[in-house]
């Protein structure tokens, strides 16, 4: 696992599009692949590449994790939706992902947010429970299972 001590957490800039698409199709094609099939992650990734990651900066609040010029993760606001949160499988459980939401938390309540919804994957199901997160409803597009967790500031 990598020091942390630097890891950094910013807005994400058009320069960090193509290392937040890699951080996510990695992500995808190594964690969540555990719990999609083959062609439910493909599908997925299309809408990661460089160009759809840079698209997606214009209509979101997006942040990324550095160290050092790496992107190691980013996780994105859509009001008060939670979006797109990936973290680079070779850091994942170090803290990465809880200290992209803390920074979202951080803004949403700046900005009078009371209430935070994620579509969440099965795979990060976990991780958001243990933000304080709680399951909704599922979700289908297709064979794609999402839950739909909620958490009040």
């Amino acid at each position: 696992m990598s020091d942390l001590t630097t890891l950094e957490i910013c807005s994400a800039t058009a320069e960090h599009a193509e290392g937040v698409s890699a951080v996510i199709l990695d992500s995808l094609r190594t964690t969540n692949a555990k719990d999609y099939t083959p062609d439910i992650i493909e599908r997925i990734a299309q809408d990661f590449s460089p160009i759809r990651v840079r698209a997606l900066l214009n209509k979101r609040d997006v942040v990324v994790a550095l160290l050092g010029a790496r992107v190691v993760g980013t996780a994105g606001l859509d009001g008060e939706i939670v979006r797109t949160v990936f973290v680079a499988p070779d850091v994942q459980g170090s803290g990465v992902g809880r200290r992209l939401m803390h920074e979202l938390e951080r803004r949403a309540r700046a900005r009078g947010i009371t209430k935070l919804s994620v579509p969440s994957s099965i795979t990060a199901e976990h991780f958001y429970t243990k933000l304080g997160f709680g399951a909704v409803r599922d979700s289908y597009h297709g064979a794609e299972r999402t839950i739909i967790m909620e958490r009040r500031l």
